[in-house]
C-alpha cells in the first residue's frame, strides 16, 4: 500500500506521553501525534530521523502523524493503523499461506463476546477469524511482540481458542513493520503472560503467522513469511 498523503522528515526530540511527541521540522520544534501506544524506545531516540505524514483535518490539534523512524539505516514503520490495511491487501491478493481460499473478507467482526480484525469466509461457507498484531521491536535481527504489556492482546489469543473449538478456523498474524529479520519470537521479558498465551493458542490449533514487510517512507506491503520460534 502507498501512503498518498504528503510525507516529510524531521528530527525526534521527545515523547512526553503515548500520543504526543516533539519533532524539529525546518528548524522549528512542533508537537505531533504518535499513532502507536507501544513504547518504541529503541526507535524514538533523541535526534533520530523520523518520518511524518501530513494530515488535512482542520479540527486536529496536530498537523502531522509520526509514522516511522530510522534505526541506523533501517526504516521501521510504527503506525498501528497500518498492519490491518497491509493484511487486507495481502488477503485480497492471496499472499498469506493457507488463507487464499477465503474470498469474502470482512473487517471488525464479532464472535461471541469478542471483536476480531477479520472474518473470512470461503465458497463452502466455512469461516475463519484472524487477529492482526503489528510488530515494531527488533533486536539483533530478531523481531518480538509486544514491546509493552498487553492484557488485551493476551485476551484475543485465548478467545481465538474458543473460535477454534467452535469448529471454525482461527489465526493470529504478526506483521513485522520492517525488512530483513531472521525470525519472530514472543517478547517474554516484556510480557510473559502474552508469550504463554501464544504458545497455548498454538497448542490448541490456532494458526500463528509472521511476515516481514517491504517498507519505505511512503509505502508498506507484506513481504515474506518469517520463521517463528516459540
Amino acid at each position: 500500500m502507498f501512503i498518498n498523503k504528503n510525507i516529510i522528515t524531521g528530527e525526534f526530540i521527545k515523547r512526553p506521553n503515548r500520543f504526543q511527541a516533539y519533532v524539529i521540522i525546518d528548524g522549528e520544534e512542533i508537537m505531533v501525534h504518535v499513532p502507536n501506544t507501544g513504547r518504541c524506545k529503541e526507535i524514538l531516540i533523541p535526534h533520530t530521523k523520523v518520518v511524518l505524514r501530513e494530515e488535512d483535518n482542520p479540527n486536529r490539534k496536530t498537523k502531522y502523524d509520526l509514522i516511522g523512524g530510522y534505526k541506523g539505516d533501517k526504516f521501521i514503520n510504527i503506525d498501528s493503523q497500518v498492519p490491518n490495511k497491509v493484511v487486507e491487501e495481502a488477503l485480497r491478493e492471496g499472499k498469506i499461506r493457507g488463507l487464499n481460499e477465503y474470498n469474502i473478507i470482512q473487517r471488525e467482526k464479532v464472535f461471541g463476546n469478542s471483536r476480531f480484525d477479520f472474518k473470512l469466509t470461503n465458497s463452502k461457507g466455512e469461516e475463519y477469524y484472524l487477529e492482526v498484531k503489528g510488530v515494531t521491536f527488533e533486536e539483533g535481527g530478531v523481531a518480538s511482540f509486544p514491546d509493552a504489556p498487553t492484557e488485551r492482546g493476551r485476551k484475543h489469543l485465548l478467545e481465538l481458542i474458543d473460535v477454534k473449538k467452535s469448529g471454525r478456523g482461527a489465526g493470529v498474524i504478526f506483521v513485522i513493520q520492517l525488512e530483513g529479520v531472521m525470525f519472530f519470537t514472543p517478547y517474554d521479558d516484556m510480557d510473559k503472560k502474552f508469550g504463554e498465551a501464544l504458545r497455548f493458542a498454538g497448542e490448541n490449533g490456532v494458526d500463528i503467522f509472521a511476515y516481514d514487510s517491504y517498507v519505505g517512507e511512503n509505502f508498506i506491503t507484506l513481504k515474506d513469511e518469517v520463521e517463528i520460534r516459540l
